[in-house]
């Protein structure tokens, strides 16, 4: 069926679903940790034998957008991916207040990686579970710069979701993903432990490890090298470049889920070719 769609009306269609995709995207990283948050806060309270808050319903449907210094409602026009903050210019309508750039730099990326994808793997099942892949990813970036905090919610579905593609759309290398899913966990599981038996500091969180397992099941054990010297340079540089710019956040913890992130991308994109180059630089 997309077959037959019109490059003309393909390629915009496509960009407007990954926006739509995107703003989603944005409910879930602001909305996905609070609802954790008072799941645990409630759990704990179960266990003490406390009664239960009370609480207005809060979910990824309720409430409805609103400004989160006024509370006012957003309108449904200014919900509008992109065009809705532009036009406001990343001001509340009714307090004035500043919207955060998140929202259209989410939207954007949605946009950009659900074209991407288009370009790479055309309109088929293959790629909308890569787009799928992608763009939680995206999210478990952002709620992580934003929290540090990596949602089972998010990184154990991924995992699933990546045997399942290769079960359907390349079998022979399910063996490979099996494994790539056990040594991702496993590799960063050791070097915390071994980070924290040398210097009683704990260097990252489980969430980390669920989440290179789960790349290791899209992409197979092979490339998660390729993933970690990806992942570590680039968050040793900025890390060391943005403590160095602002000297306060010297000692600072910083989310590692970022650049797993961005490799995990690169790899999933770009993964053949690279790995090409990585291979022949090894041999």
């Amino acid at each position: 069926m997309l077959d037959d769609l019109s490059p003309w009306l393909l390629w915009p269609l496509t960009a407007i679903l990954g926006l739509c995709l995107g703003s989603f995207l944005n409910v879930v990283i602001t909305r996905l940790p609070v609802m954790l948050m008072r799941g645990w806060r409630a759990e704990a309270r179960e266990a003490l034998e406390l009664p239960p808050e009370e609480a207005t319903p809060f979910n990824l449907v309720t409430p409805r957008s609103l400004c989160p210094r006024c509370e006012a409602p957003i309108a449904w026009h200014d919900n509008i991916p992109l065009l809705g903050w532009f036009k406001r210019r990343g001001r509340c309508a009714n307090c004035h207040a500043r919207i955060s750039p998140q929202y259209p730099l989410v939207e954007l990326a949605g946009g950009v990686l659900a074209v991407t994808v288009l370009a790479l793997f055309g309109p088929s099942l293959e790629a909308l579970f890569i787009l799928g892949a992608c763009l939680t990813l995206l999210a478990m970036a952002v709620i992580d710069l934003r929290t540090q905090l990596l949602p089972d919610l998010l990184t154990l579905p991924l995992l699933w979701a990546g045997l399942l593609y290769q079960l359907l759309f390349q079998p022979l290398m399910l063996p490979s993903a099996v494994i790539g899913a056990m040594a991702g966990y496993l590799v960063l599981w050791s070097f915390y432990w071994l980070f924290k038996l040398v210097t009683g500091k704990e260097g990252m969180g489980y969430g980390d490890f669920k989440l290179l397992a789960a790349l290791g099941a899209w992409l197979g054990w092979q490339t998660l090298p390729l993933v970690l010297i990806l992942s570590a340079g680039a968050g040793a540089i900025v890390g060391i470049l943005i403590q160095l710019a602002v000297p306060r956040l010297r000692g600072a913890p910083m989310p590692f889920g970022p650049w797993l992130v961005m490799a995990g991308w690169i790899a999933l994109l770009a993964g053949e070719p690279l790995m090409a180059v990585y291979t022949g630089l090894l041999y």
